[in-house]
């Protein structure tokens, strides 16, 4: 099985990638993890394989691109961990999931002078991919390497965390583990809010933010029929409090 995650959206280029998959490897099964990481945004699509690998059959492939460094000087890599393959750029998107897991080894894909330096998903990472699945990586120059050299780490000390995801709700995922309080106070670029915890969307008040459980197990920022990041304009990555 191999499993797509990139920042590329309903366009083409994932569409693209599936193909030449298939070329090489037709008997695989290709799943679409997302396609829907916002641009670039390599911390979010980080912590969003961090989540989701795990519940994939062990000896899954994830081809994972979000790669605003393209074409430059940062590597090409095939992590194999103990029970798992990573295929994607060496920019911190893969260290999170990789490193939980156990980083093994970690191949460095040698790139062509002729491959397209705007497109590697394409020409790099979705044949290695699949020559890795068929069994046949070897036909395409790698040397190994001593590790991935973008180490990617999210910000987590007790109460303190960062928001690590905005879904498509609205909703504002943080890192922060919750605990059994009803009222919390929300700490951010110096001010603060008072902010009720409830069991469920439903029972969230009508007006204002609210905590959650995230499916990821941690706290979450909502609003009740509304977008919370239209509420408290933050970020993914800005540093929080939530005491």
């Amino acid at each position: 099985m191999i499993v797509l995650l990139t920042d590329f959206g309903d366009s083409e280029y994932a569409g693209v990638m599936r193909g030449v998959i298939y070329s090489i490897c037709p008997d695989t099964q290709i799943v679409d993890l997302t396609h829907a990481i916002p641009s670039q945004s390599i911390r979010e699509g980080a912590w969003i394989l961090l989540q989701s690998y795990k519940y994939f059959p062990k000896g899954t492939v994830f081809v994972s691109v979000v790669d605003p460094g393209v074409g430059t000087a940062r590597d090409a890599v095939v992590v194999v961990t103990e029970n798992y393959i990573h295929v994607g750029p060496d920019n911190g998107l893969l260290y999170p999931a990789a490193s939980e897991d156990g980083i093994e080894r970690v191949y460095r894909i040698l790139i062509d002078e002729g491959v397209s330096k705007t497109f590697h998903g394409r020409d790099i990472f979705a044949k290695a991919a699949a020559y890795h699945e068929a069994g046949t990586l070897g036909v395409m120059s790698t040397e190994l390497k001593p590790g991935l050299d973008q180490a990617l780490v999210f910000y987590q000390e007790d109460h303190k965390g960062e928001v690590v995801r905005i879904d498509k709700f609205g909703n504002l995922i943080t890192n922060i583990p919750p605990v059994k309080k009803t009222k919390h106070l929300l700490s951010v670029r110096n001010q603060q809010r008072e902010l009720p915890f409830v069991e469920t969307y439903e029972y969230g008040p009508e007006d204002g933010v609210f905590l959650v459980t995230s499916s990821y197990g941690t706290l979450e920022i909502a609003a009740k029929n509304r977008r919370a990041i239209d509420i408290l304009a933050l970020e993914v990555g800005e540093r929080i409090t939530i005491e």
